[in-house]
Order: structure tokens, then sequence, then C-alpha cells
């Protein structure tokens, strides 16, 4: 699989969960520390920990570190990515008919 659509699968699985639709909606606004995030969500750490990670392999957040804490904030980069993927399909205005199958197939 080619490197774009590798994170394009990659951006989509990471929206299919609602726990991380729930963080990216936080993080729109401003970075948060995970402890944050945790008390917000009302999850524990190693919870958040397993989908924080798949958001940031999906490149949909970024991280830093500051002393003891992690703080994660949007990366709006990836997010056009997976708007200009799903713009080629906006602009399909009419789907052709199949070809007729009398070759047998």
């Amino acid at each position: 699989m080619q490197t774009s659509q590798t994170n394009i699968v990659a951006g989509f699985h990471a929206l299919s969960d609602p726990l991380r639709l729930r963080v990216l909606e936080l993080l729109q606004t401003q970075e948060l520390c995970v402890c944050d995030l945790c008390e917000v969500l009302n999850v524990t750490q190693s919870k958040l920990s397993f989908h924080l990670k798949t958001l940031k392999e999906a490149g949909l957040v970024n991280s830093r570190q500051q002393g003891r804490w992690i703080y994660y904030s949007l990366n709006p980069p990836q997010f056009a990515v997976l708007q200009q993927y799903l713009a080629e399909y906006s602009r399909l205005n009419q789907i052709l008919s199949a070809r007729s199958c009398d070759s047998g197939c």
C-alpha cells in the first residue's frame, strides 16, 4: 500500500472510535495534557494512552513533553489529507453504469 493510502486508512481507522472523536473535539480549541483529558473524559490513563497512541500513529495529533506531562494538540495537515481524499468523491456528479456483461464474465 502506498504511503498516502496508509495515512488515509490509519486516519479513518482512528476516527472510527467515539472516544477518539471526543478527544479530537476537545483538542479543537486548545492543547491539553493527558491528566486534563482523563479528567474530562472520565477514563483511566491506560485506556486513554491506547487511544492517544492510535491518534498519534494516524498523524491526527502531535505530542510534546513538558516535565512529566505530555501535551496533545491537533495536527491540521493530516486532517487536510483526509479532507482532500473525501473531496475527490464529492466531485463525482454522475457514476457511469456498468457495461453489459454479454461477454460471459
